[in-house]
This record gives structure tokens, sequence and C-alpha cells, in this order.
């Protein structure tokens, strides 16, 4: 259930959660590192986080959940984050996009999960001056596994490396997701192509409909993507250092690569729902054509019998001894004659 707390007459920059309904305990999950250390804790109170911050390391505070109000504008008055940004934060029907601050920069985009269908929720990242803090929607899994995993083993760039690294990590890990599950929909598809060349019917539409509607939830998910990375290459802040631009232009690659997947599947959807029009006419026109076939064959036949079923006394074929079974050679021969002259215009 999504809860909209009214936001009429509220001056710009009022922090009001806007999404799915929750009563879980939000948890903050702090994570420190360098080259050589790694400290990671789990928190569900935020004095108890900001404690235990070390300032000489990088630091990794990931939020599970923003539908806490209070404790966003806690979290934005300790790092001076801008209200319009926090009010950004707890809409969770924010579109995505990024923003240049003096003291930070702000990422806002969909991460995208999959069951038996596609959901998405909305995942905030804010880099500061060696601090990335991510704000995620919803509790439980996401798709920073592997960027934990790398980083309590010390494996890859991520642990010699900046924020502004661990920044692009997660944004690239959110963007992986989309191929991950972009893959499973394109296997949907050719099951669907399949069954739909073999045998189309009412359910096989229905399911066309679902995933053309999956497709445009994609879209809208992904087409701003493009521009938030466009923009973050773009910006002029220092937070970034040069040695990340390679990565964001990959990043950006990546997701250029999956608008064209989007925009490849909605075409092929289309042409697959235009293939079940033509496969139901077809259809329909063959059985129009054989009904039409035995009609025509059947209508001097049909001639034949009414004439010699009326009541008239002095009908000169009525007492003949070889009209009954003329009259059936008669009738055999046009149908033979038909079926032969049908065959041989191929019309059956």
């Amino acid at each position: 259930m999504e809860i909209s707390q009214n936001k009429t007459g509220a001056p710009p920059g009022t922090v009001i959660y806007k999404g799915k309904d929750s009563t879980e305990k939000i948890k903050i999950t702090l994570i420190e590192y360098n080259e050589t250390e790694f400290i990671e804790k789990d928190f569900y109170n935020f004095s108890d986080c900001l404690e235990c911050v070390d300032p000489s390391m990088v630091k990794w505070i990931n939020v599970d959940g923003i539908h806490d109000s209070e404790l966003i504008e806690k979290i934005g008055k300790q790092f001076n984050i801008h209200p319009l940004t926090l009010e950004d934060i707890v809409n969770s029907n924010q579109r995505s996009k990024f923003e240049d601050y003096d003291s930070y920069v702000v990422s806002i985009m969909k991460m995208i999960y999959y069951d038996t269908e596609i959901h998405s929720e909305q995942l905030s990242i804010v880099l500061m001056e060696g601090m990335v803090i991510s704000f995620q929607e919803i509790h439980g899994g996401d798709a920073f596994d592997m960027i934990r995993s790398r980083l309590r083993q010390g494996k890859g760039r991520v642990r010699k490396m900046g924020a502004d690294y661990l920044a692009y990590a997660l944004m690239d890990a959110a963007v992986d997701c989309y191929f991950n599950i972009l893959e499973k929909v394109g296997d949907r598809i050719e099951l669907l192509e399949e069954e739909l060349l073999d045998n189309p019917s009412k359910e096989m539409l229905q399911q066309l409909h679902h995933m053309k509607r999956e497709m445009i939830f994609l879209r809208k998910a992904v087409w701003p993507m493009r521009e938030l990375i466009s923009n973050l290459e773009r910006s002029e802040t220092e937070l970034i250092r040069p040695s990340t631009d390679i990565y964001l232009r990959d990043l950006h690659d990546h997701s250029v690569r999956v608008i064209d997947t989007v925009e490849t599947f909605r075409d092929l959807l289309s042409g697959m729902m235009d293939i079940y029009l033509s496969s139901v006419s077809n259809r329909m026109n063959e059985v129009m054509k054989v009904l039409t076939i035995i009609t025509t064959i059947f209508v001097p036949v049909t001639f034949i019998a009414g004439v010699y079923g009326m009541n008239f006394e002095f009908m000169p074929e009525l007492h003949s001894r070889w009209g009954y079974g003329a009259v059936w050679i008669v009738m055999l021969a046009i149908i033979i004659s038909l079926i032969v002259y049908f065959r041989r215009k191929k019309w059956m």
C-alpha cells in the first residue's frame, strides 16, 4: 500500500515521505575502509553511528528505509544536505536525476528487481568529501552484495580508490541489475514468440499486454539514467577525481546499451502483437474459407433437392423408375465437379 501525506501548502524542502507504507525500523550500516583496514557495523540509532565515524577513512553509510522523515532530516542536518535534496530522497516517485551542490553531489535513480514481475525501489546516492551516503527505499536485499564482498576481502580497486569510485561502483551495480533483468525478459520473449507462432491464444495476448506494460515501466526507469550520468560526467565538482571519469564514461555506455535493449524489446513485442492479430485473422479467414466452400458445394444440391421436394402432382420425373437414382448421380456429379474446380484454383 502506498501512503502519501498531504503536501498541499507546505513550503519547498518540506521532508514528507511518499511511498509504500512500512513499519520496519530503519537500519543504518556504516562501512569504513582504507587500503589496509576495514570496519563494518550495523546501527538502529543514528547517534550511535556518528560516534563510530573515523574521519581518516573512506566512509559508506547505507540507510535501509526512507519512511522515517525525522531520521532523514537528522541525517541531512548532520551532513548539511539541502532540504530540497531530502525532499527528493523521501519521495519514492521522484524521477531519476543528478544535482550538484557546493559540498556534495546527489544521484537519484531506480534500482530494479525481478521475481515473477518487475519491481523497483528508489536509490539515492549522496557523494561528499571522503563519504558516500546511500538511501534505499526497501529493506532487505539489494544489488550491493558484490561491492561489500570486494570491500571485505580487499579485492579490486574499490579499497584503493576514494569515495567517488565507491559512488560509481554503487551506480554501476544498480545498472548491472538492468542487464540481468533484461536477459530474463529476453528469454520470456523468445518463449512467447515460439508459442505465438505455434498456437496463438487469448492467454498469450494477456501476456503480451503484461510484458508491454513492463517495458513501459522499464523505459520510464531507464531513460533518465542517460541524462543523469551525462550530467555527472559534465559536472565540474572537485569531489569526482579525473581518474574516475573513464569509469563514468563506461557507465554511460552501459546505460545507453540498456536503453537500446529496452527499445528493441518494445519493438519486438509490438511486432509480436501484430503477428498475433495476423494469426488470429488468418485462422478466421481459413474457417470462413472452409465454410464458404461447404456452402458453395451444397447450394446447387440444395436447389435440386428443393425442386424435387415440391408437392406438385404433374412433375414428369416423379413417376420415373430411375428418377431417384438419376437425381443422386446429378448431385454427386455437381459436388465432385466443384471440388475438382476448387482444387485446381487452389482454394482448398
